[in-house]
């Protein structure tokens, strides 16, 4: 926890609980709601009290992800459903650090409604090769009215009315390209379960490439595709047949 300087990241305000109930929470259990992975393992690192921080305590979560690598954890991607700020060399230098440790900055490309190719949003306007920015469509496939950018957005996954875990045992339905970057994140995590092969860059590359034509999604992002989680799963599959 970069924010209060301690070693207790609990959320104080549901946003992270919510984004990591997406990524997994468990499934099979009979209870609550099931993430993209009924089981995987999550670092939590805070840097935010209930919506507010710096940039100071980002790059000292990101390095401390990445000094996590450099030691021997397998880190392969670190969701970053947060933004607010201009321009960082340090933060981008942080960036930079990951992905040369092979780990994905998947990242929100946030709620304005604005074209990010013109108006500048930070963490997802990185160009870092490793750094992947994700619009948010809805369940119809429809446009959920946040940002986009055909040169600077990614990818487009769901991200309207997301019902997830939330404070207290509870669960909540919330809405923004905070909510769609967990599935791309989780899908990812997914997909290294069954080919833990794949480079950060291989894995970015797979993600766009088996996402589905969306309509929305075309002339608004780098692949025009919402994710797919199946199709990923069928590309990576070493042994085909797994299903």
């Amino acid at each position: 926890d970069t924010f209060f300087n301690d070693s207790d990241p609990m959320d104080l305000g549901g946003h992270g609980t919510h984004v990591a109930g997406t990524i997994g929470a468990v499934g099979n259990n009979g209870i609550g709601v099931v993430g993209v992975n009924h089981e995987v393992s999550i670092i939590a690192c805070k840097f935010l009290d209930a919506g507010s921080g710096s940039t100071a305590g980002a790059i000292g979560c990101i390095d401390y992800i990445t000094g996590l690598k450099n030691n021997g954890v397998n880190v392969r991607a670190t969701n970053n459903s947060w933004g607010g700020g201009g321009f960082s060399q340090a933060l981008q230098d942080s960036i930079t650090a990951a992905g040369d440790a092979d780990i994905l900055f998947i990242a929100a490309a946030g709620n304005a409604g604005s074209d990010n190719d013109t108006v500048n949003n930070y963490p997802s306007n990185y160009d870092n090769d490793n750094v992947v920015a994700v619009a948010s469509t809805t369940r119809t496939d429809g446009d959920s009215g946040y940002s986009y950018g055909l040169e600077t957005v990614d990818l487009a996954a769901p991200g309207s009315a997301v019902v997830s875990t939330y404070l207290n045992d509870g669960y909540a339905s919330l809405s923004g390209t905070s909510m769609a970057t967990p599935h791309v994140t989780g899908v990812a995590a997914l997909v290294w379960s069954i080919n833990p092969g794949l480079s950060g860059l291989e894995m970015k590359q797979l993600l766009m490439d088996t996402g589905d034509a969306n309509a929305w999604a075309e002339g608004r992002t780098v692949s025009g595709k919402r994710l797919n989680a199946f199709n990923a799963l069928e590309a990576a599959d070493p042994e085909p047949g797994f299903l």
